[in-house]
């Protein structure tokens, strides 16, 4: 008996400490680049090149399309590896398609917000970025298995770093990093294809059967690319419309802020799996501390971003540009309000097919926070420009909220009425 008891529990500590442990190198990545980058670009530069880290963070979630929220799903619930496999297949047909057109988009978006000197800096980074965007990640998470996602996602872009870090030394050329990354990033792609997809075919031919595929995903594409928008937008805004200074400063802070988004992701990574896979019996016990855990891992990054922010931006940039408390602060609520919604809409919402409702939200959520960015940055007002993005993730998590409680009362009767 006390053994049945503890093997749910053992089982998702493997899962946290395997999606947490492991992939803290992608933690430590940008700790190694940032002060070399800082100290290559100047103060003058860095909100250049933190916008074009923004910039390909969506070009990113447009190649992933709807794979990264329903990709997972459909993973956990495929019962043969040749399902797995064709899910796969599917997924890089499509994201060829849009690699084609997100790239070249990305690339000019960088270049017309970046300050004139540092555009070609920009424009790299923004390309760097968007290759993430092929990654198999999703694809790991699905399975429950970490040390996948070491090997073929987290380690491969860790070498890159590390290979890169001499080469921004002796060249002074950020787009070094680039392309060490992009290599790293094929060898990966290929690796894995040959274990979990040998023999299938990469091209999208016949192109229709792409385009099908890219239309049935509409509303989570939507879902994605929305959240995304909001999320990517106050670092490009406040470099367009505020003072070097005042832009440098946020987006020190929005970079602090997406370090702290990896302990969010990993968390739903170990989870997601966990409270939706079939036949469990104590599945309101797995929703519960899901949602509890993913509340106090928001509270602590509100915390710990208002109390360290500015000292560790400091830091981390070369004393180039510092987070101002402000700023942190409201980077803190906008991490607060994305850690608890994260688990209603990947553990409840999208398993139970509500996507279109997930989508409406978060347009309004989008429209609402970023007409508010725009406003604070044509009003000179960079702070407010990070209010704008809590406020977006507050109105989302809010109205989310009510549907999935209402969900998982409604899942919770159904096991009931099966027990009965």
């Amino acid at each position: 008996m006390p053994e049945d008891e503890e093997t749910p529990m053992k089982t998702v500590l493997l899962r946290l400490s395997g999606f947490t442990v492991l992939p803290l190198l992608s933690l430590i990545t940008p700790f190694l680049l940032l002060p070399i980058v800082s100290a290559i670009v100047g103060g003058d530069g860095v909100s250049s090149v933190i916008s074009g880290q923004a910039i390909g963070t969506f070009a990113a979630t447009a190649l992933m399309w709807g794979w990264n929220v329903d990709g997972p799903v459909l993973i956990a619930r495929a019962t043969t590896p040749e399902e797995r496999a064709t899910v796969y297949l599917r997924s890089v047909r499509t994201r060829i398609v849009l690699l084609v057109f997100a790239l070249p988009i990305a690339s000019v978006i960088a270049a017309f917000v970046a300050v004139p000197e540092f555009r070609v800096e920009a424009v790299s980074m923004a390309l760097a970025t968007a290759l993430v965007g092929m990654s198999p990640a999703w694809f790991c998470i699905g399975l429950g298995q970490p040390r996948l996602l070491a090997f073929y996602d987290t380690i491969p872009r860790f070498l890159a770093t590390v290979v890169s870090v001499p080469l921004l030394l002796a060249t002074q050329q950020v787009w070094s990093y680039t392309i060490v990354l992009a290599a790293a990033t094929a060898v990966s792609l290929v690796l894995f294809h040959r274990r979990f997809s040998r023999g299938g075919v990469w091209l999208p031919t016949p192109l229709g059967a792409a385009l099908r595929d890219l239309r049935s995903q509409g509303h989570t594409a939507g879902i994605s690319m929305a959240g995304s928008a909001y999320a990517s937008t106050p670092a490009p805004i406040a470099t367009a419309t505020t003072s070097p200074l005042a832009s440098g400063s946020l987006s020190t802070a929005d970079t602090l802020y997406r370090f702290g988004l990896f302990t969010v992701v990993a968390l739903g990574n170990a989870l997601q799996s966990w409270t939706i896979e079939p036949g469990i019996a104590n599945r309101r016990q797995r929703h519960a501390f899901a949602l509890w855990s993913h509340i106090g891992l928001g509270a602590a990054g509100l915390v710990i971003l208002v109390l360290a922010g500015p000292w560790v931006s400091e830091i981390l940039f070369a004393g180039q540009a510092r987070a101002t408390v402000e700023v942190c602060l409201y980077y803190g609520i906008a991490f607060f309000f994305l850690s608890v919604g994260t688990p209603l809409m990947r553990n409840v919402l999208i398993p139970a097919g509500r996507q279109r409702l997930i989508l409406r939200w978060t347009l309004v959520s989008a429209v609402l926070g970023i007409g508010a960015m725009l406003a604070a940055g044509l009003s000179g007002h960079a702070a407010l420009i990070a209010l704008g993005m809590a406020l977006s993730e507050a109105v989302l998590c809010a109205a989310l909220a009510v549907p999935a409680f209402r969900e998982l009362r409604r899942e919770n009767q159904n096991e009931e009425s099966h027990v009965d």
